[in-house]
């Protein structure tokens, strides 16, 4: 319960935002509902004058409104007669549906004849306003249709009925395709009708109208249902059973909370209702869900419709558990801008970053970590779900963002890769760990499991950082720029690893090091290094050294052997230039013992190496190495 009263307490605290209509970037809009109401795709819009007659009407492009709804509207389904308060269907709407054609499955329940009731029954009550009275006195004429017909936006047969589908045939006979049928609706017949009224005292559409949402919002709270003990509040107050669905996206049936299987025997046995297992209240359920629904477009991250959302109940923005530590520092608008050799700078720019999120840090200041998905169209789980307090929940992200640590060179900026030392985003772990075709459900699934990880602080699982491990050993299996990105980010896990064990390893090559897994990575990485100088920028094949590199891990003593008499014509190519390179075998040779010069696979150690061996070659100034830039043009993707 302790997630609907967070959610509660967000919508209690954002009332100022209340329909008001956001617009993304992806021209997606959203909004904080208001209570009663919901959303739904409109496909024509008619406007009223005061009096209650026709002024126009025009065809939309599933234009998303805020409709007000009931519990009954807002759960009906199949044939169920049901209407929405105020806009809805043709076949609710229209007065003259049945003369134009349209079909009543159940001539005992009418739906115009439930929606003019309820409708009237909101207008003559004290809640009121003017635009609901000027719409019921318009759809009381009951000539809607032959209004549209009139104007063109519906088109009937030689009958006089409304056409259900465009085909080439009316094409030639009637011209041009009317607007209705590029709209969304399915066909005439199931469109969505929202209503306007003009007024020169008022120019806020009827659906933007808070006056009208308040109405609404006061007239059905007076129809609500038996008072029970609310379990999240604690208050007797008026109590529902049918919960919101439409969480994700307007298409979304599943529902987080429900129990209409009163024959599976899904309580049966140990309650007698549903309510004896928990008792919401109407308010509580509607101020949760709408806070919800509107958290997850605000900032939700979807994967193969899995949510993932992180808020404040401040109302303060809060990083990303599953943002990498460049995206931080971007949302702080930090400079991305990196020399060389800065790792420990960058490092500690996003610890200040992260620790800006502390600014006017309350006592009280809280974050809320939820994931949400599926396993069937009718039913949600939560399946994680923390509340903590927000300093802890940055000093475990700062906690992460300082273990899981390496120098990558995949993220692009401005048309360019941009060098960063940091955490990997989740998603590029799960890139590392089975690969950029990995399917969305496998992504999801990672990402669910690293966030224990991330926010209290556990091991990463072994099988996720063994599976990168044994990707980023492979490289021929990849291409080279994805192998790059498998490293850097298997590097990361490998040194978070470490740091559990309190065995610390950085992206700076340390000399003193005598493990004989590090020590045989360093020897591959010259070798590497070594093959690449004799071969130059313009022959990009892969050398021995990345070729060998699976067999290497596996039987090390064995593949050297092999990769050292490769080497020679390599060796011989550059002369002189080959010495400082040589040298460093000699080095690296000489701090292994006789015992560990053998052929026992190596550990995860050996990448890191590699890749802190290789970096420190290719940033040597001396006129036998390739400089840094040269290197940045062989692995750019």
């Amino acid at each position: 319960m302790s997630w609907l009263q967070n959610l509660y307490k967000t919508y209690n605290d954002n009332e100022e935002y209340v329909g008001k209509i956001v617009k993304k970037r992806s021209d997606r809009e959203y909004t904080l509902l208001p209570i009663s109401h919901t959303t739904q795709n409109a496909h024509i819009e008619v406007t009223v004058d005061e009096y209650g007659n026709y002024l126009k009407g025009i065809v939309l492009e599933k234009e998303n409104t805020i409709i007000p709804c009931t519990e009954e509207s807002a759960s009906r389904a199949g044939s169920k007669v049901a209407p929405y308060p105020l806009h809805d269907k043709l076949s609710y709407v229209a007065g003259d549906f049945v003369k134009y054609g349209g079909k009543i499955k159940n001539h005992d329940d009418i739906p115009f004849e439930s929606y003019i009731k309820n409708l009237k029954e909101w207008a003559e009550s004290p809640h009121t306003t003017e635009k609901v009275i000027s719409i019921y006195k318009y759809v009381c004429k009951g000539r809607l249709i032959e209004d549209l017909v009139n104007d063109g936006l519906l088109v009937l047969d030689e009958n006089q009925q409304l056409i259900e589908k465009w085909n080439k045939k009316l094409e030639e006979t009637l011209g041009e395709k009317p607007l209705i049928f590029s709209s969304g609706a399915t066909d005439q017949v199931s469109a969505f009708v929202r209503f306007n009224v003009y007024k020169r005292t008022s120019t806020v559409e009827v659906w933007k109208d808070k006056e009208v949402y308040q109405s609404f919002i006061d007239f059905y709270n007076e129809k609500l249902g038996d008072e029970d003990v609310d379990f999240v509040t604690g208050k007797i107050a008026p109590s529902t059973e049918r919960h919101a669905n439409k969480i994700r996206h307007a298409a979304d049936k599943a529902k987080l909370i429900s129990a209409n299987d009163t024959s599976g025997f899904t309580f049966r046995g140990r309650f007698t209702t549903s309510r004896d297992a928990a008792s919401i209240s109407y308010e509580v359920s509607q101020k949760a869900h709408n806070a919800l629904k509107w958290l997850i477009h605000r900032q939700g991250k979807t994967i193969d419709n899995r949510v993932f959302l992180v808020w404040g109940n401040d109302g303060k923005n809060v990083p990303y558990p599953v943002e990498d530590a460049l995206d931080i520092l971007q949302h702080t608008n930090q400079n991305i801008e990196t020399d060389p050799d800065t790792d420990k700078p960058f490092a500690e720019e996003v610890k200040r970053a992260i620790d800006g999120y502390r600014n006017d840090l309350d006592y009280d200041s809280e974050v809320n970590i939820i994931v949400l998905d599926s396993a069937t169209t009718g039913r949600m789980a939560v399946l994680y779900y923390r509340n903590m307090n927000k300093e802890i929940y940055l000093n475990r992200l700062k906690d992460w963002h300082s273990k899981c640590i390496w120098e990558h060179r995949y993220r692009r900026s401005e048309e360019r890769f941009v060098k960063f030392y940091g955490a990997p985003a989740t998603k590029d772990i799960a890139f590392a760990a089975y690969g950029p075709r990995a399917s969305e459900k496998v992504v999801k699934g990672l990402m669910e499991r690293l966030l224990p990880c991330i926010i209290d602080g556990r091991v990463v699982p072994k099988d996720i950082m063994k599976s990168a491990f044994h990707r980023a050993s492979n490289p021929v299996t990849m291409e080279h720029w994805e192998w790059e990105k498998t490293l850097s980010v298997t590097c990361a896990l490998i040194r978070r690893s470490l740091l559990e064990e309190k065995e610390e390893m950085d992206v700076t090559l340390d000399k003193d090091i005598t493990d004989r897994s590090y020590l045989f990575g360093r020897l591959l990485a010259v070798a590497d290094v070594l093959e690449r100088s004799a071969l130059g920028k313009e022959e990009t094949r892969a050398t021995n050294a990345i070729r060998y590199m699976n067999s290497f891990s596996q039987k090390p003593s064995r593949t050297w052997m092999t990769l050292q008499a490769s080497l020679q014509p390599y060796q011989s190519k550059l002369g002189a230039k080959a010495n400082y390179l040589s040298k460093v075998i000699d080095e690296i040779s000489d701090k292994f013992s006789i015992d560990d010069f053998n052929n026992k696979p190596l550990s995860e150690k050996f990448l890191l190496g590699f890749y802190s061996q290789r970096r420190e070659l290719y940033m040597k100034k001396e006129k036998n190495i390739e400089s840094e830039e040269q290197i940045n043009e062989y692995t750019r993707p």
